[in-house]
């Protein structure tokens, strides 16, 4: 893949080995653009100023909506914007299961989750009385479906899942969970957080109720997140936040609100950031998807191939699956602190994420304090994981 090129960062940073995708993705020169050219050709506040130039900027903002519904496979009135992933999940939480989750219902999730698709269920269940319950993670890192059956009964009204580990690599086998959930009349979330650039997603396919992915995981700015609701659903919901761009009428002590997706996006949204947001996707949808997750898988697997050959190394996660379909993987090294190992890294202009990757549960299960991980993306080369993993070989002498 030579897409490298089309990076700035990159030209700018010509000795940066950024193996860190997972927590955040590096933005093309389309997408810079598409930020830049609004902000100096077309700024303007959106659904406020009845003059041509606001109007345009609504246009814009709302084309924006409808390039993210096309590439779900989703309707416009189906995508709220909100600022990442994790602010979507805990719309979720307020809007639909504060209202329709109570003592005794049960919520589950499984043993990898990130503490954004955690976090909010804890609250729930604390305000309401509910029950988290967990699908568990195999010593390989892969989940136990066997026991999907048991866990998913009549008191579950909603299951919250990952898409993909962010610890592991593991893909989770949605239309499994989903099905298995809507059989009880139970509710799904999926994050798709880490797997929304490197695989297509088609939320009607999937029969998913709720979806969240943050754009600067797929190329796109920071402080810009998508919320999928299936239609059926949004008159079920309150809103979020309230103010500005919500209402349909306002009186001194009572409001009426609009429709989604307007009341879920109260005051100005990120213009900018979901035009740019936009023009990811578009980048995205230009690329050969499957030729990229072939790259990935590729390289991935030299990454693991390489740090099997050294003793000290303990891998975590399905290994054979990952060298075939994966792009991420984590481990540790004997007697080093994961932060020593990624410093020692950084000193070598490697870039790599070392921590609990904010699943400090799964941590604790598997007894590990902290892991280092490699994540890869569509514009990293051979090179990059021969040279990570040639520093990888002398770590341990050090």
């Amino acid at each position: 893949m030579k897409l490298k090129n089309e990076f700035p960062i990159f030209q700018h940073n010509k000795e940066l080995i950024y193996l860190d995708n997972a927590a955040t993705t590096q933005k093309p020169q389309k997408v810079v653009d598409a930020v830049v050219d609004f902000y100096t050709k077309h700024n303007a506040n959106i659904h406020r100023g009845v003059y041509a130039f606001g109007e345009q900027a609504t246009q814009f903002y709302e084309d924006a909506r409808a390039t993210v519904a096309q590439h779900l496979n989703a309707q416009p009135d189906e995508i709220v914007f909100v600022k990442n992933a994790t602010e979507g999940i805990n719309l979720v939480a307020y809007s639909w299961a504060m209202e329709h989750i109570t003592t005794g219902d049960e919520i589950l999730l499984t043993e990898y989750e990130h503490h954004a698709n955690l976090l909010p269920w804890q609250r729930v269940a604390h305000k309401v009385g509910a029950i988290i319950r967990f699908l568990p993670v195999n010593d390989n890192g892969t989940l136990a479906y066997d026991q999907l059956n048991t866990l998913v009964n009549k008191h579950t009204k909603l299951v919250a899942c990952s898409a993909l580990s962010n610890v592991t690599g593991a893909k989770t086998d949605l239309v499994k969970i989903i099905n298995s959930a809507h059989s009880v009349g139970a509710k799904v979330l999926v994050d798709a957080a880490q797997l929304m650039a490197h695989a297509k997603i088609d939320v009607h396919n999937l029969d998913v109720d709720f979806l969240v992915f943050s754009g600067h995981k797929v190329f796109g700015p920071t402080g810009i997140g998508v919320l999928f609701i299936k239609k059926a659903l949004q008159k079920e919901m309150v809103p979020y936040q309230l103010g500005g761009g919500t209402v349909f009428e306002v009186d001194w002590q009572d409001a009426t609100y609009l429709d989604s997706p307007q009341k879920f996006e109260a005051g100005t949204p990120p213009i900018a950031q979901a035009i740019g947001l936009a023009a990811a996707l578009k980048w995205l949808q230009q690329q050969d998807i499957q030729a990229i997750a072939q790259h990935e898988a590729t390289l991935i697997k030299t990454v693991i191939e390489g740090l099997e050959q050294l003793p000290h190394i303990k891998l975590l996660g399905p290994i054979d699956e990952l060298k075939k379909s994966g792009h991420l993987v984590s481990f540790v090294v004997d007697d080093i602190h994961a932060h020593d190992v990624a410093a020692y890294l950084s000193n070598h202009n490697i870039a790599v994420r070392a921590g609990h990757h904010c699943a400090q549960p799964l941590a604790k299960k598997w007894h590990v304090d902290a892991s280092v991980r490699v994540s890869l993306a569509c514009y990293n080369i051979k090179d990059d994981v021969l040279n990570f993993l040639k520093i990888m070989q002398k770590i341990k002498k050090l």
